[in-house]
């Protein structure tokens, strides 16, 4: 883009005797009206767990997070098979037709659920603890 300066055109107007350019802003860039948080309507519905979100037990909103609901309903699931088996010390053949799971599924839950934690996080620190004694 070149810069005119305003006197250089009444200069040139003068000179040649005609009339001299118009100078012409650019008009304002327009800023889309649903763009604009003021005219955004906000309101608080809720979801199916709770009529408003401010009265959500959840701590972060199920929208926000994926398959967060699935994990807070699998982990009442596994607290409820953990308890049910230290307790009353149910089978684990009925605890697994009950809830439809797998007796594998049952005793990697017990494992969880009494604090060993899961195979993977097992298996990598079995890994490090080997490289480390190599070194």
């Amino acid at each position: 883009m070149v810069a005119i300066r305003r006197e250089d055109i009444e200069h040139a107007r003068r000179v040649a005797g005609r009339p001299a350019l118009r100078l012409v802003e650019p008009p304002p860039r327009r800023v889309r009206e649903d763009a604009l948080p003021e005219h955004t309507e906000y309101r608080d519905t809720g979801c199916d767990l709770a009529s408003s979100c401010l009265a959500c037990p959840l701590a972060r909103c199920k929208h926000d997070e994926p398959g967060a609901l699935a994990r807070t309903a699998m982990a009442a699931r596994d607290r409820e098979i953990a308890y049910l088996r230290r307790r009353h010390g149910a089978p684990v053949d009925m605890l697994a037709r009950t809830y439809g799971l797998s007796r594998r599924t049952i005793f990697r839950i017990m494992r969880r659920e009494e604090g060993g934690g899961d195979g993977r996080k097992r298996r990598r620190a079995a890994a490090q603890a080997h490289e480390e004694a190599r070194r």
